[in-house]
């Protein structure tokens, strides 16, 4: 489990991102696979979650997960049982409900407002950074108080630039939104790569946060031990497990 320098001196709060190490799962999924909708065995998924939950002091019973989506789409949490579950960004002021997400090279962003007590989390491959997820949690979190100067965000473990190959209609797809948006993308030998981490960088800039940290773990070599979607595919296995990232209010 890692911790972010800024959100690791508030004890309000606790927090991690877990790679794949130290669970129950075998195989491809070995070993932490907290990836309820992947196809390993549902007992041993409950039993990496139920570790997990122990790690942040908390029960299993307490995690949020979402049927992420790839969407902008944000749910705020007011009560654990009577949430819609479909989205890739979560919201709450409540204590004790660990908001979850699930990635296998997509970057978590883990959000903390101080001073109004709030906490996000979400999910952000490049399609819900197109789309604006980032922008829309932070209006949320506004409508509800927060000044974005006095918010902490995180961005987690995710794939890196260098393992991050496109192809031209991607890059055309971001040229047409802005032209700035060359700036995310290297050429090398005839071929195109995107630094997703920079570009949701540059959103939470654009949306006034002055807090930002940025783990700079790479997911997709085998060797840092974390679960890699782009990794499973080069691989030609069937599927691949998640690493879970969390926040919750004490």
């Amino acid at each position: 489990m890692f911790k972010s320098k800024l959100l690791n001196k508030f004890d309000e709060i606790e927090h991690g991102f877990f790679n794949s190490k130290g669970g129950f799962s075998k195989g491809i999924y070995e070993s932490l696979n907290c990836g309820i909708g992947s196809k390993d065995l549902k007992k041993n998924v409950v039993r990496n979650l139920e570790k997990v939950a122990k790690q942040i002091n908390t029960t299993k019973q307490n995690i949020i997960l979402l049927n992420q989506v790839h969407s902008n789409k944000v749910i705020n949490v007011r009560d654990i049982f009577k949430i819609r579950r479909i989205g890739d960004g979560l919201i709450t002021n409540r204590k004790k409900l660990a908001l979850g997400i699930l990635t296998a090279d997509c970057a978590p962003i883990l959000i903390f407002d101080p001073k109004k007590k709030i906490i996000a989390a979400l999910h952000a491959g490049w399609k819900g950074a197109f789309k604006d997820i980032i922008g829309k949690t932070i209006n949320k979190l506004n409508q509800k108080g927060s000044k974005s100067k006095d918010l902490i965000a995180v961005v987690g473990p995710c794939i890196s630039i260098k393992n991050y190959e496109v192809k031209k209609d991607f890059l055309n797809k971001f040229l047409q939104k802005s032209k700035k948006n060359i700036k995310f993308f290297k050429f090398f030998k005839k071929k195109i790569f995107f630094s997703l981490n920079s570009y949701i960088k540059s959103q939470l800039i654009n949306m006034k946060v002055k807090k930002i940290e940025i783990i700079h773990k790479n997911t997709f070599p085998k060797k840092n031990n974390f679960f890699s979607s782009r990794r499973s595919i080069k691989n030609k296995f069937n599927d691949y497990g998640r690493n879970i990232s969390i926040i919750m209010i004490k």
